[in-house]
C-alpha cells in the first residue's frame, strides 16, 4: 500500500501538476487539500480539477474567519507591512495553511505534506519552517523545486496527462489571493521597466474610471479590531470583503513594487490590497489619539520587526509569541471610530475619535479656554537642555578652541 500524503492544493497548474507527479515520480496516494482563505471563486472546479489529476480526495476547509481573526487582526494591530508597502497577504495565510496541513496528516495517517512553492520563492520557507515546527516527524516535498519544470514544461505536462488548468501560453501571470489581498508575477512583469498592462488587475479600477466623487466610510475599532462600518456591526469576513469592494471600486490598494526575497534575490511584484490599505492608515489615525508618544515610536520598530518575522516565515515561534503580547497589550484602549475618505486611489484621515484619547483641546487649542500654563515653558527649555549646555561648555568649545590652535599652528 502507498505511503499516503497530503497537498496543500490551490486548483491552479502547478498545485494540479504536483497532484499527478507525485503519483507518477514519488509512487504517493496524494490527498489533496484545499485551503479558502477567501480565494477561491469556483470551488468545484477546483476538486473537479484534483480528481482529474488523480487526487484519492480533495477536502476544502473554509478557514476565512479563522484567517482574519487569527492572522490579519493581529498583524493589523501592528501596522505591519514588509519594506513599507507590502500587507503581507500571502504571508499571513500560509502558517495557517501549514497547520491545516498538519492537521490533515495527522487525521489520515499520512507520512508527508507537500507544496507547489517554487524553489526561488518565500512561500516554500513559510510552508516548510512552519510543518517543520509543528511536526518534525512528517517529510516535506516540494513538488515545484524538485521537478524543476518550467511554465511552458508544467502547461505539457497537464496536456499530456489531460489535466485541465486555468493558465494558457498566452497568459502566464502567477497570482495569489485572499481575504487580505491578491499578488500577480511572471509574465511580462518580470521586466520592472514594464508598465503593469490593466488585465493584470482584477479588484481595483484604473483611476480614470473611478467615481468623480469622493465617499466617506466611518470604521469602527474595538481594542484595535475593525468591527463595524458606518454603525452597522459586521463579522470579519463581511467587513473586509465589503471595504475591498468599495476600496476597489476606487482604485485603491495597487502596489507596484521591486521586494527583497527571503532567498537573496529582488522580485518585481504587483498587489491588490484595498481593505487592507483602508484598515491600516483607518487604525494607524485611531493610534494617533490613543497611543503615548514612546508607545507609537517603539511599536513602529516592532511593527518591522513583525514584518520580517511573518515575510520571513517566523510565525511559529517564541520572538513571535512575545513581540504579539506587547502588541496587544499596546491595543487595549485602541477603541474608537476613524473616518475615512476614499477618492481617487487615495485614502484620507478626516476625524478619528476615542473614548480614551490622550488627546486634550483645552491643553492643544489656541484659543479662550487654553488650560495650558506658557509660563512653564522657560524652566521646562532651560532643563531639556541643560546636559546640552553642560556638554558643550565642557567640551565642545575646548574641542574647537583645539581645531583652531592646530589650523594656526600653535603649540
Amino acid at each position: 500500500m502507498a505511503d499516503k500524503i497530503v497537498l496543500a492544493y490551490s486548483g491552479g497548474l502547478d498545485t494540479s501538476v504536483a497532484c499527478k507527479w507525485l503519483q507518477e515520480e514519488r509512487g504517493y496516494e496524494v490527498h489533496c487539500l484545499t485551503v479558502d482563505l477567501g480565494n477561491l471563486p469556483d470551488v468545484d472546479s477546483a476538486r473537479e480539477r484534483g480528481l482529474s489529476a488523480g487526487a484519492v480526495s480533495v477536502d476544502l476547509v473554509d478557514a476565512k474567519e479563522d484567517f482574519l481573526r487569527y492572522f490579519v487582526f493581529p498583524a493589523l494591530g501592528a501596522n505591519v507591512v514588509y519594506e513599507g508597502r507590502y500587507p503581507l497577504a500571502t504571508a499571513l495565510g500560509r502558517p495557517l495553511i501549514a497547520k491545516l496541513l498538519v492537521d490533515k496528516a495527522r487525521e489520515i495517517g499520512a507520512v508527508a505534506v507537500a507544496h507547489g512553492c517554487t524553489g526561488k520563492g518565500n512561500d516554500q520557507v513559510r510552508l516548510d519552517v512552519g510543518v517543520q515546527t509543528l511536526a518534525p516527524d512528517l517529510t516535506i516535498v516540494g513538488t515545484q523545486r524538485e521537478n524543476q519544470m518550467s511554465r511552458d514544461e508544467a502547461l505539457r505536462y497537464a496536456a499530456k496527462h489531460g489535466i485541465a488548468v486555468r493558465q494558457t501560453a498566452a497568459s502566464l501571470y502567477s497570482t495569489d489571493e485572499n481575504l487580505w489581498g491578491r499578488s500577480i508575477e511572471a509574465g511580462l512583469l518580470e521586466d520592472p521597466w514594464v508598465s503593469p498592462p490593466e488585465d493584470v488587475y482584477a479588484w481595483t479600477r484604473p483611476l480614470d474610471r473611478t467615481p468623480a466623487q469622493p465617499v466617506e466610510v466611518e470604521i469602527r475599532f474595538e481594542k484595535g479590531v475593525p468591527v463595524a462600518l458606518d454603525g452597522e456591526r459586521l463579522d470579519p469576513v463581511a467587513l473586509v470583503q465589503r471595504l475591498s469592494n468599495l476600496g476597489g471600486e476606487h482604485g485603491i490598494g495597487r502596489i507596484d513594487m521591486v521586494e527583497n526575497r527571503l532567498v537573496g534575490i529582488k522580485s518585481r511584484e504587483i498587489y491588490e490590497a484595498p481593505a487592507a490599505v483602508i484598515l491600516l492608515d483607518a487604525h494607524r489615525a485611531l493610534e494617533e489619539l490613543t497611543l503615548s508618544k514612546q508607545q507609537v515610536r517603539w511599536k513602529s520598530l516592532v511593527g518591522q520587526e513583525y514584518a520580517d518575522l511573518i515575510y520571513n516565515g517566523l510565525w511559529f515561534t517564541s520572538h513571535h509569541r512575545d513581540l504579539s503580547e506587547y502588541v496587544q497589550s499596546t491595543q487595549r484602549h485602541v477603541t474608537g471610530d476613524a473616518r475615512m475618505r476614499l477618492w481617487h486611489g487615495t485614502v484620507m484621515t478626516m476625524g478619528r475619535r476615542a473614548e480614551r484619547s490622550l488627546y486634550s483641546e483645552e491643553l492643544a487649542t489656541y484659543s479662550d479656554g487654553d488650560q495650558f500654563d506658557q509660563s512653564h515653558a522657560q524652566g521646562f527649555i532651560k532643563l531639556h537642555g541643560l546636559q546640552a549646555q553642560v556638554q558643550a561648555h565642557r567640551q565642545l568649545l575646548q574641542e574647537h578652541t583645539d581645531l583652531l590652535h592646530l589650523a594656526s599652528g600653535e603649540d
